[in-house]
């Protein structure tokens, strides 16, 4: 009991320190493998991932944790955009696909293209689900479940730390 209240106040502590970071300022340093252009699957090592990244990213992108519900900056979020993996930058889901839940994370019902997203079975906390994560660099997103709208019937729950937001561009 008491390693899950550490583990529940680590995360909200995360989740604050989160939520005062400006958009797309995850890194710690210059990411060299961050492109929004390159489908060149990654095989980097988690040691130097954490050189990289921001603390509150890496444990949820490289160690599967996962943010509190409703304190995600995309949760309620409704601009028209593209969605990018915040670790390496690979195109994830357009807002088109994005849908309004009461989950508390922000859900999309596809993924942009066939490689955007793997998938591994998640049995952790006596549950069986579908991890999803990114189809570049095999960071944890979120999971998918088959509760969402039509046409998929699936709704992907993404961590929104997970994900970076790039704003069509006006006409």
């Amino acid at each position: 009991m008491k390693n899950i209240l550490v583990k529940a106040i680590a995360i909200c502590l995360l989740n604050i320190a989160a939520a005062g970071s400006a958009q797309n300022a995850h890194f710690k340093t210059k990411n060299p493998y961050y492109s929004r252009t390159s489908g060149t699957p990654l095989k980097v090592s988690n040691s130097e991932w954490k050189k990289i990244l921001k603390p509150e990213l890496y444990q949820v992108a490289r160690e599967g944790a996962t943010e509190m519900a409703f304190t995600g900056k995309y949760s309620e979020f409704d601009e028209k955009g593209t969605y990018y993996c915040a670790v390496c930058g690979n195109p994830l889901f357009m807002s088109t696909s994005k849908f309004a839940t009461t989950c508390g994370w922000p859900s999309f019902y596809q993924p942009m293209g066939k490689n955007s997203v793997k998938y591994r079975k998640d049995t952790s906390y006596n549950m069986e689900r579908t991890e999803v994560l990114c189809g570049r660099c095999d960071s944890h997103l979120g999971h998918r479940f088959d509760d969402g709208p039509k046409p998929t019937g699936k709704r992907y729950c993404m961590n929104s730390v997970c994900l970076d937001f790039v704003p069509f561009k006006k006409k």
